[in-house]
């Protein structure tokens, strides 16, 4: 009994050992990467002129905001970090929001050297921007492979959160996600982001968030907070660097990024609308209207289509379908699997480069939870009080119910309706038969022509 009670005392201590062992090797693995990746980080700081009437806008264009100052001028600082990625020709990562419309840029090294710093590129979609300096003595950090990324795996950031004088603070996280998007507002970022709970802070943007590898997996970029505060709550958010090696080619290369565009606008596949157009995934882009002349008309896209691969990708939701669109060359001849009238098709799309004006893809996130609205024939007198297009193909809403699902999913009078589900729509007549053809479904799909936007509503039949 006693030499068992021996040997588990033994065994006991061996385990608490060995233990203790991995404890160490894991934080030698921290200190190790950290070590690497420190000198290769920078603290920038960027002098920009500020118009004392910018500094009221965040209020809208109520009048009684505006006081009537006189045309003033004042510099502001904005404080971020950096990522030397090439010490031989001095570039630097960072975002694009810390260095726009900066006047002077400085960098502040780990031995404390201060060194001015030049733009050679920005790209306010991608949120990323290379500078340039001249120094020698230089670390860089090499780019890693995001794309082997997996959720729950270790990560550090490295910043200057709040302070240059905080600057080269490493903090530890895990991957928290991937693919996160609708993370910045508007619709004309391109997004992708590797989320963390590694501590991120304002001054942290633009700083390296690092595999324990000690490679380059993403650029911080962003936070989400609770609330008004400013401070860390868990949510991180980082371009990966499989999208930094591109953008940063392109703007070393050419001063700009080249995108593909396929001249589609598109939203996601919401429950409602998946049960409407009787699909049996939530995944894909819907097409809710169709560029003219765009490279999607010309291989024969359509209004209702829903794109659910992309040379052989499967698409999650719009952002995945516009992030890999723009990331293929022009000129590429893509296969493009959809869903039509509930069959799948191929269509052989050729790539055209994107031009400031176009718009790849817009996505809308519609919240529509029956019937209740009136409709009529467009005719010129109806056309001229809405103030629409006497030509336009479909219906008008002319009355709504207040109470109905049809108002709660966004529809409003002087809506022109010009499809149910992928159907046409070309009279009032042929608009009722549509609808009781589709009582045979518990939701309902509308297109809705508004200015010069189209947009799929869906909401429930009762």
């Amino acid at each position: 009994m006693q030499r068992r009670f021996i040997l588990s005392i033994i065994l006991l201590v061996g385990i608490l050992s060995a233990q203790n062992s991995i404890v160490k090797q894991f934080s030698s693995a921290f200190a190790d990467v950290a070590e690497k990746a420190n000198p290769a980080v920078v603290t920038i700081t960027a002098e920009k002129v500020v118009k004392v009437e910018d500094q009221f806008k965040q209020f809208g264009d109520f009048p009684f905001f505006h006081p009537q100052l006189p045309d003033q001028e004042f510099s502001s600082q904005a404080l971020g970090s950096g990522v030397i990625v090439d010490a031989k020709k001095g570039y630097v990562l960072t975002n694009n929001h810390v260095v726009e419309n900066a006047e002077e840029i400085q960098i502040k090294l780990i031995d404390k050297r201060i060194i001015p710093a030049k733009i050679l590129g920005t790209d306010p979609k991608s949120d990323l921007a290379i500078l340039q300096i001249e120094a020698k003595d230089i670390k860089q950090i090499a780019l890693g492979n995001s794309d082997k990324l997996r959720v729950g795996e270790w990560v550090l950031a490295v910043g200057s959160p709040f302070s240059a004088n905080l600057s080269h603070t490493v903090t530890a996280g895990i991957v928290s996600a991937l693919g996160r998007s609708y993370v910045m507002p508007g619709n004309d970022h391109y997004e992708n982001f590797i989320q963390t709970d590694a501590a991120i802070n304002p001054g942290n943007s633009g700083g390296a968030l690092l595999n324990l590898d000690g490679e380059l997996v993403g650029i911080n970029t962003a936070i989400a907070t609770g609330g008004m505060e400013r401070s860390n709550r868990g949510v991180g958010f980082a371009i990966p660097s499989n999208m930094i090696k591109k953008v940063m080619s392109d703007l070393i290369e050419k001063g700009y990024v080249v995108r593909s565009w396929l001249g589609v606008y598109i939203q996601p596949v919401e429950d409602k609308v998946a049960r409407a157009l009787d699909l049996s995934n939530r995944d894909g882009a819907l097409v809710s209207d169709v560029v003219e002349d765009s490279p999607a008309e010309k291989a024969g896209l359509k209004t209702g289509d829903v794109i659910i691969e992309f040379n052989g990708e499967k698409i999650a939701d719009p952002s995945h379908l516009k992030n890999i669109v723009s990331s293929t060359a022009p000129g590429n001849n893509s296969k493009v699997v959809i869903v039509r009238d509930g069959e799948w098709k191929t269509v052989n799309v050729k790539l055209e480069e994107l031009e400031q004006e176009n718009q790849t893809v817009a996505t809308i996130n519609n919240d529509a939870s029956s019937l209740g609205i009136e409709v009529r024939d467009i005719s010129n007198s109806l056309a001229e009080r809405y103030e629409i297009d006497p030509s336009s193909k479909g219906v008008l809403v002319t009355d709504i119910d207040k109470k109905s699902n049809a108002f709660d999913a966004g529809i409003r009078v002087g809506d022109i309706i010009t499809r149910v589900g992928t159907k046409k729509v070309t009279s009032s007549k042929d608009f009722i038969n549509l609808i009781d053809e589709s009582k045979r479904q518990d939701s309902l799909l509308l297109l809705i022509k508004r200015g010069e936007r189209s947009s799929y509503f869906a909401f429930e039949i009762d």
